[in-house]
């Protein structure tokens, strides 16, 4: 005679199991719940991108035409000092940090579409820190700008740029663009947060981006900027990760790279603790 186990039993024994995985996730480490949530998320993330592959040859556009056009006019110029080296190759990093800054500071957008189709509330209840969330949506962001690093090392080599070909130097070079990103997406998903509707996030975006490009050494050093633009430069993050994408990817070493990396880690740091702050409020 056979017995078979009641409906409630089997509905029981699973809502004890979850509440075992629960309990068990809940009992790790918080450290290691926070960048195992991120990793999912930033994976989730990963693959929208791949999902939709087109993205990538649209964000190649800008680029090319600021390398092609913008960099061969200027390289006439003789008054910009660029140490010896041709005025595309010494703004190839440049261009390489500001194709990642557009990419990350709009991502927001994704935040308050995300939202409006309920799709961010769904997220919300994985068994993951907040945190997490706003880590992974900003490696998320990384890895989309990673695809710039690719598109302008190849044009980099068909004009033929003066770049140091390293295993390391291009290692850090996409770290520093991953940090960078991660920073500005960030900043990104606090815009979402307070203005809430995609018309007015996209004001502002186009409103800080040119600022930051101009305010930075991507196109010219920091040295012939008026004294007052040299101060916005020296606390602009944009430009420590052109300062380390230059020293990475013309001279093999980056000066002072200690002090650069800490400023751009620690900027980071500081803006995700105001994000996870305020990411309740993106999806009210």
């Amino acid at each position: 005679m056979s017995y078979e186990k009641p409906a409630y039993v089997s509905s029981v024994s699973t809502d004890k199991s979850v509440k075992e995985g629960n309990r068990t996730r809940s009992a790790g480490s918080p450290i290691a719940a926070y960048l195992t949530g991120a990793l999912v998320v930033a994976e989730m993330e990963a693959r929208k991108l791949r999902h939709d592959p087109t993205e990538l040859f649209t964000r190649a556009v800008q680029p090319v035409l600021w390398l092609l056009i913008f960099g061969q006019a200027f390289s006439r110029i003789r008054a910009i000092p660029t140490g010896g080296i041709n005025y595309q190759t010494f703004m190839a990093p440049g261009i390489l940090a500001q194709s990642m800054m557009f990419i990350a500071i709009f991502y927001g957008l994704s935040i308050i579409w995300d939202r409006d189709q309920g799709i961010l509330q769904k997220l919300l209840v994985m068994p993951v820190p907040r945190a997490a969330f706003v880590t992974g949506k900003a490696l998320g962001a990384g890895i989309r700008a990673l695809s710039q690093v690719v598109i302008i090392l190849f044009l980099a080599f068909l004009l033929r740029l003066d770049i140091r070909w390293s295993i390391t130097g291009i290692v850090f070079s996409a770290l520093a663009v991953i940090v960078g990103a991660s920073f500005f997406a960030t900043l990104s998903m606090i815009f979402a947060a307070l203005v809430k509707t995609r018309e007015r996030f996209m004001g502002i975006g186009q409103v800080i981006t040119m600022p930051l490009f101009f305010a930075s050494n991507a196109l010219y050093p920091i040295d012939i900027m008026p004294a007052w633009l040299q101060v916005v430069a020296k606390v602009n993050p944009l430009s420590y990760v052109v300062e380390l994408l230059r020293g990475y990817l013309l001279n093999g070493a980056v000066a002072g790279s200690c002090h650069a990396w800490m400023v751009l880690l620690g900027a980071t740091i500081m803006i995700q603790v105001i994000a996870t702050y305020l990411y309740p409020l993106i999806v009210t």
